[in-house]
């Protein structure tokens, strides 16, 4: 049965922030041993009053981030699908993966910001119709990394014998992730394609559930999903002052629509063994790649402690 190993990871949202600021976290988190590094896909900042604050794009960012560090792994969690079209997302992923020495995770997901849609004037499509065009927009950008020439006449895009010279250095093409929920549909796209799944803010409990619907999904396809490794973001508070665990779980219970106490179980926060506590419930739910999400301003001593105190445990 594939396994995989305990990873962790950073998210840093690119609004209200300096670049120097970002570049230098990324330097930093690659050095300190971090696994992954992810920008997020969205042109608004967002969970703030006023989106109409700075906000640098993901994949331009991301690009430049990737000559910025060496050994860990890149991606945006995730991608907006219906933010730009997919041949030329394959391209952009192809180009990426190649620059950064075949480090590129392709971080995809239906789309949800409302608000970016329609003022950029981007079709947002109902529920049912991102989900049909992701996963049209899959099988598109599989086809061009691993086909001479891809088409597909579908209901979202009309594509013929579309050309992605070079390839990606990663055979047979770069991990995809998935993000979302959705249990009838989304899930489903999982089993059939994803080799990562993220969900955001889940308790260990729903990991379980979902992975367990993502299971039968599989059943269904006919995919061995103990394939896909599972990951989840979270917020990390590690060692902090009272005071910042108690406004970070504020913050995360008015988002999640919860509680501070619930909330609580559901991030990397407190001492050490509270954070290994939390690692072993969700790798007993099935989940072994923790990604931090971050906002400037960003707390990087916490970063930094994380590095040295906990991570050295899963590496031997």
């Amino acid at each position: 049965m594939p396994t995989h190993p305990i990873r962790f990871g950073i998210q840093t949202g690119q609004q209200h922030v300096e670049w120097s600021e970002l570049s230098d976290l990324w330097r930093k988190a690659d050095e300190w041993g971090y696994d992954s590094l992810w920008t997020f896909d969205h042109f608004y900042p967002i969970f703030v009053p006023d989106p109409s604050g700075p906000c640098l794009e993901a994949w331009t960012a991301l690009s430049a981030l990737s000559q910025q560090t060496k050994r860990a792994r890149i991606g945006a969690l995730v991608t907006g699908n219906t933010y730009r079209n997919p041949c030329v997302l394959a391209k952009m992923a192809a180009t990426l993966d190649q620059v950064s020495g075949g480090r590129l995770n392709l971080g995809v997901g239906s789309g949800w910001f409302e608000l970016e849609h329609r003022s950029f004037g981007i079709d947002f499509k109902t529920i049912p119709g991102r989900l049909q065009a992701l996963d049209e927009s899959i099988q598109i950008i599989k086809g061009m990394f691993t086909q001479d020439k891809t088409t597909l006449h579908g209901r979202h895009y009309d594509v013929t014998d579309a050309f992605c010279n070079p390839k990606p250095l990663q055979k047979p093409h770069p991990p995809i992730m998935i993000g979302g929920q959705g249990e009838k549909v989304l899930l489903k796209l999982v089993a059939k394609h994803a080799d990562m799944w993220n969900l955001p803010n889940a308790s260990a409990e729903k990991m379980a559930q979902l992975i367990g619907v993502i299971d039968r999904h599989g059943d269904i396809v006919g995919r061995d999903t103990d394939e896909i490794e599972k990951t989840v973001m979270i917020a990390l508070c590690y060692g902090a002052p009272k005071e910042r665990q108690d406004a970070m779980s504020g913050l995360i219970a008015a988002m999640s629509q919860s509680s501070p106490e619930q909330v609580r179980r559901q991030m990397m926060i407190g001492s050490r063994d509270e954070c290994l506590e939390t690692i072993d419930r969700y790798t007993k739910a099935g989940v072994t790649h923790f990604i931090f999400m971050m906002m400037a301003p960003y707390f990087i001593d916490d970063v930094q402690r994380f590095a040295e105190e906990v991570i050295p445990a899963f590496k031997s």
